[in-house]
Formats: C-alpha cells, sequence, structure tokens
C-alpha cells in the first residue's frame, strides 16, 4: 500500500490529485494554511459525501468547494497517502503470496476468468491483473509496464488513486493485449482530447465503470477511446436522461445501465445502437416503455439487434408494457422479478403464463427456460383466460380494436390452437376445496429427532395461519418461527417465505412440497 505524507512530500500538483485517508477514497480541492491553525492542511472531498464535516469553508472563509454540503474535510498531509506507481502495487501484492493471487478470480460487468496457473511466475506471464482497491496512482517510468506485464488481456483498477483518464491511457497504452479493463470506484477527470487517446484501448472490449459519479453525456464524451468497445457496465452513476450515441458505441454488444434513475422516455435514445444484443436496465424507476413506430401486434424498427432485455426491479404494473416489449423483432430472454405486473387471480404463476403468451419468441424468463409443454400450456390457458374477454368484443366475427389492443397475439394464438369451446370460455367456477388442498411436509433441520409432519393445507391459507398450526403443535411462539420451502423442480433451492400476510399459492408452493420450519 502507500505510504503517508509529510509536508515536504506533499506533490506540487496535489490539488486535484485522488488520496487515501482512513480507508476512504477523496480528492485534493485545497492545499495551504487554514487559520489561525499553524501548518500545511489539505482540503479534500470526500468520495463518500457522508464522511466529510463542511462544503470547504472553515470561519467564514471559502477555501474550496464540494458538490455535497457536507462533503469536504480539512486533513494533515501525515494522514493521507498519494499512492504508488503502477509496478510498485504489482511488486507490492504480486511478491506478498505469489500462490494465493493466481488462485483468485477476475470479473468485469458478467466476465469471470480464473487465473490459470502461471509456471514461470513472472510478471511476463500474468494474464490478469488486480490492483481493486490498491492505491495506484499513475503508469511509473515511461515504457517500464511494457517490458515487466506485456501479456496483461484482463486489469482491475477499481477503487484505485488515479485521477484523469490521461493517467489511464498511459498504463494502457502500454498493455497490447489488453481487452477487459474494471475501472468502478473512481473519480476520472475528463480527458481534454479524447480520440488522442483511441491507441491506448484500441484492443478493448469489456469496460466497467460503475459508481464513478458519471453522467450520460460524460460518458459520451469519452466514448471516442474505446473504438471497439462490445461490453459497457455504468451502473450506479448519475445517468438520468439518455441522448443518442451519435457515432460512437456502435460496435457495443452489451450496456447494463441499471441502477441509475432514468427519465423514462430518454430510453429510446439508444435504441438505433445496431449491434446491441443485452441491455440491462433493473432498478432504474421504470414504468412505461413504448414503441409508437408499430402498431400492436407488429414489429419495430428500435433496438433492432436486442435479444436480452433486463427489467427487474422497476415500477411495471401494466400488461400494455409487455406488449410493447413484444414488438422487439430479436427479443429472446426477458427478466422482470420485482415489479408489480399482476393477475386476475393474484397468483405469480399465471403472471408468469401470461408473459410467456404475450412474448411469443421468449425462450428463456427469468433466467428458467421456457420448455415447449410450458408454452403450449400458458398459451392455451391465456386463451381461455380472456374468451369471455374476446366473445363479448366480438369473437369470430371481429374483435373490437380495444380487444385487439390489450391482446395483440390472441387471434395468432387461435390461428395456432383453435377458438376455446362455448364451455371454455366462462369464467371458471371456484375448485371445490379437495383441489385446493396442497400435500405439504413440514421439517424440522434444526432439530434432528422431531419427525417430519404432513399435512394437506388449503393454497389459500395465509402465512400466520400456518404458524397458528404449527405454534399448536410445536408449542413455540409463530414470532419464533422462519419458514423456508423447497421442491423437487428446483433441488438444492430454498425459497424464503417473507410474509405473514401472504397466502401459500403467492410463494407458488406446490403439492409434494416441503416447508422448512426453524426457531430461534
Amino acid at each position: 500500500m502507500g505510504v503517508d505524507q509529510t509536508e515536504s512530500e506533499v506533490p506540487e500538483d496535489a490539488v486535484g490529485r485522488r488520496v487515501s485517508c482512513g480507508g476512504e477514497r477523496a480528492t485534493v480541492r485545497y492545499v495551504g494554511p487554514v487559520p489561525p491553525t499553524a501548518g500545511l492542511w489539505l482540503g479534500v472531498e470526500w468520495d463518500n459525501p457522508d464522511r466529510g464535516k463542511h462544503d470547504g469553508s472553515h470561519e467564514g472563509v471559502q477555501y474550496f468547494t464540494c458538490r455535497h454540503t457536507k462533503g469536504g474535510s480539512f486533513v494533515r498531509p501525515a494522514r493521507v497517502s498519494f499512492g504508488v506507481d503502477y509496478l510498485t502495487a504489482v511488486g507490492q501484492l504480486y511478491q506478498i503470496d505469489t500462490e494465493e493471487v493466481l488462485s483468485e478470480e477476475i470479473s468485469i460487468s458478467d466476465k469471470k476468468l480464473n487465473w490459470w496457473c502461471v509456471e514461470e511466475r513472472s510478471f511476463e506471464s500474468l494474464p490478469s491483473v488486480i490492483l481493486s482497491r490498491r492505491e495506484v496512482n499513475g503508469p511509473g517510468e515511461d515504457g517500464e509496464i511494457r517490458k515487466t506485464t506485456p501479456n496483461v488481456q484482463w486489469l482491475d483498477l477499481s477503487g484505485t488513486l488515479l485521477c484523469c483518464w490521461e493517467d489511464v491511457a498511459a498504463i494502457t497504452q502500454q498493455l497490447d493485449r489488453l481487452e477487459g479493463l474494471q475501472l468502478s470506484y473512481n473519480r476520472l477527470r475528463l480527458p481534454s482530447d479524447p480520440p488522442a487517446h483511441c491507441q491506448a484501448f484500441c484492443n478493448l472490449k469489456v469496460l466497467a465503470l460503475n459508481s464513478c459519479d458519471l453522467t450520460w453525456p460524460q460518458i459520451l464524451e469519452c466514448a471516442p477511446m474505446w473504438p471497439q468497445l462490445e461490453d459497457l457496465c455504468v451502473e450506479e452513476n448519475n445517468i438520468t436522461e439518455l441522448q443518442r450515441p451519435g457515432g460512437v458505441l456502435q460496435s457495443v454488444k452489451s450496456l447494463s445501465l441499471s441502477s441509475n434513475p432514468l427519465v423514462q422516455d430518454s430510453v429510446l435514445s439508444i435504441s438505433a445502437l445496431p449491434r446491441l444484443e443485452q441491455l440491462k436496465l433493473s432498478n432504474t424507476g421504470l414504468s412505461v416503455i413504448r414503441f409508437d413506430d408499430a402498431a400492436p401486434g407488429s414489429q419495430t424498427s428500435m433496438f433492432p439487434a436486442l435479444k436480452k432485455l433486463s427489467l427487474d426491479h422497476n415500477n411495471i404494473t401494466e400488461w400494455c408494457v409487455v406488449d410493447e416489449l413484444a414488438k422487439l423483432p430479436s427479443l429472446v430472454q426477458f427478466s422482470c422479478r420485482g415489479n408489480r405486473l399482476v393477475s386476475s387471480d393474484g397468483n405469480p404463476k399465471t403472471a408468469n403464463q401470461i408473459l410467456i403468451a404475450k412474448l411469443g419468441q421468449l425462450v428463456l424468463l427469468n433466467s428458467c427456460e421456457i420448455q415447449p409443454e410450458d408454452r403450449k400450456g400458458a398459451e392455451l390457458d391465456y386463451i381461455k383466460m380472456f374468451g369471455e374477454d374476446w366473445l363479448k368484443a366480438g369473437g369470430r366475427s371481429q374483435p373490437s380494436a380495444q380487444f385487439t389492443c390489450q391482446h395483440p397475439r390472441y387471434q395468432s394464438l387461435i390461428d395456432k390452437y383453435g377458438a376455446p369451446e362455448e364451455g371454455e370460455l366462462k369464467k371458471p367456477e371456484p375448485f371445490a376445496l379437495k383441489n385446493q388442498l396442497l400435500k405439504i411436509t413440514f421439517v424440522f433441520p434444526d432439530d434432528a429427532d422431531r419427525r417430519p409432519i404432513e399435512k394437506k393445507l388449503p393454497a389459500t391459507m395465509v402465512v400466520q395461519k400456518v404458524k397458528g398450526l404449527l405454534y399448536r403443535l410445536l408449542k413455540v411462539p409463530a414470532a419464533e418461527l422462519k419458514l423456508t420451502y423447497t421442491s423437487p423442480k428446483m433441488v438444492g433451492t430454498e425459497f424464503e417465505i417473507d410474509s405473514d400476510l401472504k397466502m401459500l399459492q403467492f410463494y407458488s408452493i406446490e403439492d409434494g412440497d416441503q416447508v422448512l420450519v426453524r426457531w430461534s
């Protein structure tokens, strides 16, 4: 790691430099006296504003400014480290325990590489270098990186003390084979001439810039540096409104914008990216998406290559959003966990069936493969589910425009399977009680002597009542009981039952499942 500074060792270009102090990262905004105290102070702006005390002012004098009103502090030079160069950091890390380091795994975006065994144990043989949270501040001596670690393909420089893109480029231009670069948790000043650095990143395919305090215009400003980029991850930044990438990012196949507070309609600004196959928009606050260039049931010209879309943990509540997504010509993988898309019966399984029926080309839903029999079952159930509405809307003669707008695939499903029989058009009667009963085996993993208990319970029984039943059987207060369940269909996976007010059917518990009962 880096060494602390005395006053005489404070660099001449300290303002703007990155420092480490007490395990936190900060940027130096001021160097000088702060009367009435004696001696030299550094005014720093913390990456984590909660670490600060003020806005850069002291006793009415403004020494520097911060983005956050409490993001700044004054610290003595002896308390901070300005870091070390790349090769010093490599030497410190790789000579500590080469065996341990080489067994680690590097992860950039979704790509993971195990560090394979390096026989010669030499820097020249290293295919990957992980300097995450190391205090790297620059390249060091000219040309030495190319001599020392020439074969690096994957480089992790997340959370370092690099302060500008010029310093990053000075490192990467000496790594001719570099394909993957992790730069998350840095604060990098924008380059004055981005195209001048494109040679330094000429082979770069994968880039992660998560939590770098960047806006979308700033990313587009930097983008000319990455002419061959295929995978860009910019999660947890300050990205709000997206603008069209004019002439940049044209080779990008995968883009993750998750955990950014996106402006709704601006998502369409990136719809012309010609090679974009995977788009992650989870936890972005999205509730609507519209492709107005295409009528219901037809294909949009937007996102022409998009195969995989993640919209987990957003505010999607309307099924019309799914009908819009059905317009995407290449969509085969879709994830929308943690939204409020519900069916009329409130059962998550029914909601998944509607999703499958509405998205005819889908192969994976929420990371689960859709088997042919699942698709057939979902589509037949969808026909029956909305058969009465179809009949009321005109049915066999000509369904109303409103019905066709709400159910764009309905006619094609009838063409595929035939119209539902008259008896199937009626709303299903409530099941007889015996058909609603689920055979559940309660097991007690923390009590080896207690035998499993088998019960038949209604699917509509709320968890609170299940706990009441268990209280009578076990004499353990319901408040202390923690329940999970396992299914023979998903061996090895435990699903949490986390709400006392939900019904068993809400958790998709089925006949034959096991409920695991634990208590404190």
